[in-house]
């Protein structure tokens, strides 16, 4: 499987700031080790665009981040300290997103060791999500005539509010987001299908709840393309989660999406979204559970 990752995806935060920035490069490094991928298999990015990052975000946010001049409640907002370097992974991301998308589009499955960023509106960051790198990827997609229809299955803790609200007028874009009813955002904007958990949802109670939409959304959506936000923040102890799945239950999550989509012979992306484990070591050896179940799915 082909993959999206750049060293530049991590960029030092300040000390004792909750975001694990240092979970992506112990993702790729997991990776390797285990032989999920191969050096070659490593597609690096170069930065997103401008002009692909103004097809969904507005003119004057892009020049406030570009030249740091979001004002300091924009910033809390955002909830990762404005830099340089900030902006510059967070474009490389987009962009790896994009690559994936169409490197998926041309094996069946690949991924980005990042992303899934869809707490990004157009006109502002929330959520340590700086830029909406699904919306724009499924932009240009669909304006390139790559595809018609996109899938978002958003199985991240927390709702997808800025896929929600990009995606409102949009009847080609299909997202689902299966997420914590009492957890962050607190104003949910309706994606196309919500699927609110109780705290405290357990393995089987969440594999029932997505064996019951998943198909249902799939054959609503017809997509050319599935985007799949594998946020392991559901775990069980997650700082900001407040679902109780096992390692098991994530397991069993991430082998039901991929086998469900693999049936139905549609091209998937895998994406990262939210985790926020003991440990970056440890938020990484989450994230890598999707890829050891892409390779027994997919071979």
């Amino acid at each position: 499987m082909r993959i999206s990752y750049s060293d530049g995806y991590y960029v030092p935060l300040p000390e004792g700031h909750p975001f694990p920035m240092a979970k992506f490069p112990a993702l790729h490094w997991l990776l390797l080790r285990e032989g999920l991928i191969r050096p070659a298999d490593v597609v690096t990015p170069r930065q997103a665009d401008w002009s692909d990052l103004l097809r969904v975000h507005t003119p004057a946010y892009l020049a406030r981040l570009a030249t740091g001049t979001l004002s300091r409640h924009a910033e809390r907002r955002m909830g990762l300290p404005w830099s340089e370097r900030l902006v510059y992974r967070s474009r490389l991301a987009v962009q790896g997103t994009i690559n994936a998308a169409m490197m998926a589009l041309e094996d069946g499955i690949a991924a980005n060791l990042a992303g899934g960023t869809h707490h990004a509106f157009p006109d502002h960051g929330e959520g340590f999500c700086v830029l909406n790198d699904v919306a724009v990827a499924i932009r240009l997609l669909k304006q390139s005539c790559w595809i018609r229809r996109a899938l978002i299955v958003d199985l991240d803790v927390h709702q997808g509010n800025g896929n929600a609200a990009i995606f409102a007028d949009d009847a080609a874009v299909f997202p689902f987001s299966m997420h914590g009813a009492k957890n962050y955002p607190f104003e949910k904007p309706p994606s196309t299908l919500d699927v609110p958990l109780p705290d405290a949802t357990t393995d089987a109670a969440y594999l029932d709840m997505l064996d019951a939409h998943l198909p249902v959304a799939i054959e609503q959506a017809q997509p050319d393309l599935i985007f799949y936000l594998a946020g392991i923040d559901v775990v069980k102890n997650d700082r900001f989660g407040r679902t109780a799945l096992t390692r098991d239950g994530l397991h069993a999550r991430d082998a039901y999406v991929l086998e469900t989509v693999r049936d139905r012979g549609c091209p998937i992306v895998l994406l990262l979204s939210g985790g926020y484990a003991a440990t970056p070591e440890l938020t990484a050896d989450l994230h890598a559970v999707a890829h050891r179940e892409a390779r027994r799915v997919f071979g």
